[in-house]
């Protein structure tokens, strides 16, 4: 049975132990001539990658270490970009040597405050902090010398709580940013709870979408090119309400819900009112309570089965206070007609379902990567996000834990 000409399906896992300060430790092998450190160590040699579970003729791997990763882009050329939170480093990967696993790591940027969301258009590096958007222009000719950015916006909200950013460039050439509401339950003024669109300098921002409680993932439809996103549920109403949500929006102005409604139906006990569902855009599919929906993308390739062809996949960060924990996984979700006909798990074993626990970091991100498609997760509580990139049916991709990648690819016989 040979590997490889099929699909590749790349998760990239990384991770912060709170010892103290989150400071990364030093990488041996600093690169003179161009200022790259190695990407990959000994360090993830003990990741169980055992425990994960695939389907029949996937298998993961391991393709490069970043330390607080978060959300990611991918360059044409084959440059990973990756955000981070608490870190405030950005990031560059790259394989320089066509072996499929990350060979060279940059530091883009640091002492940022969050910077999350990356995202690329015209080979110029976007960076979203929580209250402003950086461009690092010309980035895959300056690696080294990155310099410090200009500043394109500087007015979004200043507060941390959902104030982190997953950013992405739609088909309409705007750059998308979410402003999540800054608490749990509330009703928000009009800067929050809403993704927002803008021009590449910053100029004409526009409210896209309202009602949205935190979406930290959002993509586009690759024949209609139209939104889909996922949003947290609210929390404090209990184990199984409301649900998580996977959403689409076709059109600009539309309002889902946050925070008179969850899930489509399930008004809220404290803001709800008179409303009526029937006023808010229902969830093309509820997926599962707190289960912390963050990455995900459709999958264009053609290395998996023809079932997956066109369909979504999510990264699920999985719970922080259910009492039995739920997500901790990457699930598949089946489109028909603009609805989700099927919602079952992809890839899971992150999560010990006997002991509760979640193995790797306090913090540990991964990156799911098939053929196009990338996802980010954060295990056990955490978040996650996603890119879609063509490359070669060869292509790896990547998993980290404490600082490592890994990938997931389709055996083909």
């Amino acid at each position: 049975m040979k590997k490889l000409p099929l699909m590749s399906f790349t998760v990239v896992l990384a991770g912060i132990f709170f010892l103290g300060a989150a400071n990364e430790p030093a990488f041996p092998g600093l690169n003179v001539t161009d200022g790259s450190s190695p990407a990959i160590t000994d360090a993830s040699a003990a990741l169980p990658l055992d425990k994960i579970n695939l389907p029949a003729g996937f298998s993961i791997s391991v393709y490069a270490e970043v330390q607080g990763a978060r959300s990611m882009v991918m360059s044409p050329s084959g440059t990973l970009f990756v955000g981070t939170q608490r870190a405030g480093k950005v990031y560059a990967v790259k394989d320089t040597d066509g072996d499929h696993v990350a060979d060279k790591k940059w530091v883009i940027a640091s002492e940022m405050n969050n910077p999350n969301g990356v995202a690329l258009k015209n080979g110029n590096l976007f960076v979203a902090e929580i209250s402003k958007v950086t461009k690092f222009p010309d980035i895959e000719k300056n690696l080294d010398s990155p310099g410090k950015g200009e500043v394109i916006y500087d007015q979004f909200p200043t507060e941390w709580a959902h104030g982190w950013k997953y950013i992405a460039f739609g088909p309409d050439g705007k750059l998308y940013v979410p402003v999540g509401a800054p608490f749990n339950i509330g009703i928000p003024d009009e800067q929050y709870a809403a993704i927002f669109s803008m021009n590449d300098d910053g100029t004409g921002l526009e409210k896209f979408a309202s009602g949205i409680r935190n979406t930290v993932g959002f993509t586009w439809h690759p024949t209609t090119q139209e939104m889909w996103f996922t949003d947290n549920g609210r929390d404090m109403m209990g184990d199984d309400v409301p649900f998580c949500e996977l959403n689409t929006a076709p059109n600009a102005g539309m309002h889902f819900g946050y925070p008179y409604f969850h899930s489509g139906t399930v008004k809220d006990p404290e803001f709800g009112g008179n409303h009526e569902a029937a006023e808010f855009t229902p969830p093309a599919q509820n997926l599962g309570a707190h289960v912390a929906p963050l990455g995900l993308k459709f999958y264009t390739g053609s290395m998996f089965p023809a079932e997956y062809k066109d369909q979504i996949f999510i990264a699920e960060h999985g719970s922080w206070n259910r009492s039995k924990k739920s997500g901790y996984r990457v699930t598949f979700v089946k489109i028909e007609n603009n609805l989700g006909k099927a919602y079952e798990p992809f890839a899971t074993g992150w999560l010990d379902e006997s002991t509760q626990k979640a193995w790797g970091a306090r913090w540990m991100c991964s990156y799911l990567r098939m053929d196009p498609c990338w996802f980010q997760t954060i295990w056990p509580e955490l978040s996650i996000g996603l890119l879609m990139r063509n490359h070669k049916p060869n292509d790896a991709a990547t998993s980290d834990r404490t600082k490592l990648s890994t990938v997931i690819q389709r055996d083909q016989k």
